[in-house]
Formats: structure tokens, C-alpha cells, sequence
């Protein structure tokens, strides 16, 4: 779990740093890197109560929306 949340941080200040720069980010680049945070959180939430190694394809099944919650505001 902390691999993910250094990860998501990581990803976090980089896109922070672009967008600070105010230099242009084009919505593909832009889609990529939100996509990349999302999957790093999903990841986090999903795999909460796993026991053991987190296979790749745990992962991968980890790596999308959780089911149980709705985004709120």
C-alpha cells in the first residue's frame, strides 16, 4: 500500500509542476496522468484488506473503479 501512495504522490507533484508552470499540457498527456493517479488510488482502496504478495494479476484486477463507491462532489 505505500508503494501505491508514494507513487500516487509522485505522480501527483509531477503533474502539479506542470501545471504551476503554466507550461501547455495537451489532453491526451493530461488523460494519462489523472488515468495513472486513479489507478494508483483504485489500487490502494481495492486491495485494503489483501493478504500476502499482490500478484500481477491482482493488480491489474485492482487497478479499476471500486464498485462500492460513488464519487461525491
Amino acid at each position: 500500500m505505500m508503494y501505491e501512495l508514494e507513487e500516487t504522490e509522485e505522480h501527483l507533484s509531477d503533474l502539479m509542476k506542470v501545471l504551476q508552470s503554466k507550461e501547455a499540457i495537451d489532453e491526451p498527456d493530461f488523460k494519462v496522468q489523472i488515468s495513472h493517479i486513479y489507478t494508483h488510488l483504485n489500487r490502494i482502496y481495492n486491495s485494503r484488506n489483501h493478504v500476502g504478495e499482490i500478484t500481477d494479476k491482482d493488480s491489474y484486477k485492482y487497478s479499476y473503479f471500486p464498485k462500492d463507491i460513488k464519487p461525491v462532489g
